[in-house]
């Protein structure tokens, strides 16, 4: 699974895009959004998202089976 930023919720303050290992974050023309190829949600190294962790917002959680299959498929 993979996790997205919540569009609603996004300050597009860009905390999120360097504390991400896996350089997942990208930054669009109006959003951030993360590649569900590349975000492991961090577990491997951290135990837990950092994107997640430092968003002021509470913008940042994990994807519904639905959604990520349409992130996987725009992302491909």
């Amino acid at each position: 699974m993979a996790l997205v930023i919540d569009e609603d919720k996004c300050a597009r303050c860009g905390v999120c895009e360097p504390e991400c290992p896996n350089e997942a974050i990208k930054q669009t023309e109006n959003a951030y959004v993360i590649d569900p190829l590349l975000c492991t949600e961090c577990k491997e190294r951290y135990g837990e998202p950092l994107c997640e962790a430092v968003c002021p917002n509470d913008g940042i959680h994990k994807a519904k089976d639905s959604l990520y299959k349409k992130c996987v498929s725009f992302f491909g």
